[in-house]
Formats: structure tokens, sequence, C-alpha cells
């Protein structure tokens, strides 16, 4: 099955709690609740990219399932990813 394709945010539950839980401040939290994402995903076999553009911010993350890879965070921070348990 392909993720491929262009995704538009709908509805969202538990926002603030889940940002909060990001570490977002609650200021750009109260900003950000009312604003639509659009994500757009590119999948090729185990390898994606994927681009969410929320407001003004656009954030660009690839990787690779089976491999651990650096993402940035909503808050701009790069941390360290990986499937394995």
């Amino acid at each position: 099955m392909s993720f491929t394709g262009k995704y538009e945010l709908q509805s969202q539950e538990n926002f603030e709690p889940f940002m909060k839980a990001l570490g977002l401040p609650d200021d750009q939290i109260q900003k950000g609740k009312d604003i639509k994402s659009i994500s757009e995903i590119v999948q090729d076999g185990k390898k994606f990219k994927i681009t969410v553009t929320t407001g003004s911010k656009v954030l660009h993350n690839e990787f690779t399932v089976g491999e651990e890879c650096d993402i940035e965070m909503l808050t701009g921070e790069k941390v360290k990813v990986s499937d394995q348990l």
C-alpha cells in the first residue's frame, strides 16, 4: 500500500495536551490551534519524504523504514528516531 498523496487536516482532538507534551509554549499552542495543516507524503518503497505545511511553517523530513534518522520537530528541535524497540 502506498501512502503517497496530499492530506489536509480536517479535525484534531487533544491538540493542546499533545503540543504541551512536545514542549511548545502556550502562546504558540494558542496561535496554532485553529490553523489547518497540509501534509504531502512521497513514498518510494521504504523511503518517505514528508512535507508538512502549517500556516507559514514548513517542515521537511525524510526517513527510510528500518533505519535510524534525524527529524525536525515542530519546535525546531532535531531528534534521532528509530523504529527499533
